[in-house]
């Protein structure tokens, strides 16, 4: 908990120094665990479902050890460095994710970790409106200048966007948990005044929280950004129709509130139609990000199945490259093409289906489980995969390590809400 709110507010971690504390809290965290379940002579693994999680990580923990060590022919990395920060990274989020699955085991524990979840985004959205409300020449903490785009303590105001996207769905999520299941037969003044009540009541932070990271992520101004996460509402919301059993009696009218009073209305306060003009004026012939993506066909089809080594596209694109852009891409500006650069088409598949797999896990708790709070986390789960499978076209958010701790949270939270029992009836699955 206390790393997923910290990790975001060093630069969203993106730079070696940050990256190394959260690393090293994660490796003292797992000492802690080791040296607790030594004492106590308990299992490292509580669940048997937890090394199930486990596994795509592992495998690619054991695929940069072959890339970096090179006992394999064509399976090595042109950038050796590079690799091995890699490897030391994906070890540690590894760590990560087992910390989360242990120790967020019953509903309270859980709700802890949507509350740092929470907090933290409206952490972000407040601190990144504020600076762009006042135009300072630059932030008071590290002197970035934010120009006329909202980026909270991060670098780069996409990564802003894709980290409030995330909060933003697992905050909704968590508030359709709150709602009413009971189906009575009401006149339209009492359903107005459960509505009323609903918007209006000791719910209202958790609203009032949706509200604040909606103007955040609008004053980001990022196209995809704001564009996947109501696509990713609307498209879970439909699907939800179909999934869930029992529809909480409020459902419809929330999503609608969320895109009346969010969208429409905060939304023209706060500058919507610059997003809408940014999304009008898009063109390929304006941005150089399509090129980027197609220059690194190539270097696929040269290295199909095996990838040029992690994180080896800042080294190896230039080779590629036949002309200068204007702006200078240590990324690929699309996670589907950078993976499979880098680490092949079969270790991308691996993690896409591991990605997917958790996606399907939330249909089934909405689907299967009687528990409201695990389904409504599910809903706002499904929500985030469904934002960042569309976000990462167009952008490099895996590579910021806040948003890589957030979503692999998210992940995590896929297969607690899908196999952890009912508070009252505790039993391993």
């Amino acid at each position: 908990m206390y790393i997923n709110c910290m990790a975001p507010i060093p630069l969203g971690s993106n730079r070696i120094w940050a990256l190394a504390i959260v690393e090293f809290a994660i490796v003292c965290l797992a000492f802690a665990h080791v040296a607790y379940c030594y004492k106590h002579n308990c299992l490292l693994l509580y669940y048997h479902w937890q090394k199930h999680l486990l596994v795509p990580t592992g495998i690619m923990l054991a695929y940069l050890c072959f890339q970096l060590l090179n006992w394999i022919p064509a399976i090595d990395t042109v950038d050796p460095y590079q690799t091995a920060q890699q490897l030391l990274k994906t070890f540690c989020l590894t760590l990560f994710i087992l910390l989360i699955s242990q120790y967020c085991r019953q509903q309270q524990a859980l709700r802890w970790l949507l509350i740092a979840i929470v907090v933290s985004g409206c952490f972000q959205a407040f601190y990144g409106t504020t600076l762009n409300l006042l135009q300072l020449e630059a932030s008071p903490i590290f002197g970035y200048h934010d120009g006329d785009r909202a980026r909270g303590s991060f670098v780069y105001q996409n990564h802003f966007a894709n980290y409030l996207a995330l909060c933003l769905s697992i905050a909704f999520g968590w508030l359709l948990s709150e709602l009413k299941t009971s189906k009575s037969d009401t006149d339209f003044r009492q359903k107005l005044i459960d509505l009323l009540s609903t918007l209006f009541s000791r719910k209202i932070i958790l609203r009032l929280a949706i509200v604040i990271m909606v103007i955040g992520l609008i004053l980001s101004r990022s196209r995809m950004g704001n564009a996947g996460f109501f696509t990713a509402l609307g498209v879970v919301s439909l699907l939800s129709m179909f999934i869930y059993r029992r529809p909480p009696t409020l459902f419809k009218p929330l999503v609608i509130s969320i895109f009346i009073l969010d969208l429409l209305i905060v939304g023209s306060i706060f500058g919507v139609d610059k997003v809408k003009q940014r999304l009008e004026d898009t063109s390929f012939s304006s941005e150089t990000r399509d090129e980027v993506v197609i220059d690194s066909i190539p270097i696929i089809n040269d290295n199909l199945l095996t990838g040029t080594g992690g994180g080896s596209f800042y080294t190896v694109f230039p080779q590629y490259q036949p002309q200068f852009y204007s702006g200078f891409y240590d990324h690929a500006h699309n996670e589907y093409v950078q993976f499979v650069v880098e680490y092949g088409v079969v270790m991308t598949a691996i993690l896409g289906l591991w990605v997917l797999y958790a996606f399907w896990l939330a249909c089934q708790t909405m689907y299967l489980r009687n528990n409201k709070f695990y389904k409504g986390v599910a809903f706002g789960c499904a929500m985030a995969i469904v934002h960042m499978l569309i976000h990462c076209t167009v952008d490099f958010n895996l590579q910021s390590p806040a948003n890589t701790l957030l979503f692999l949270t998210i992940l995590t939270l896929c297969w607690l809400v899908r196999y952890l029992p009912s508070d009252k009836h505790k039993r391993v699955r």
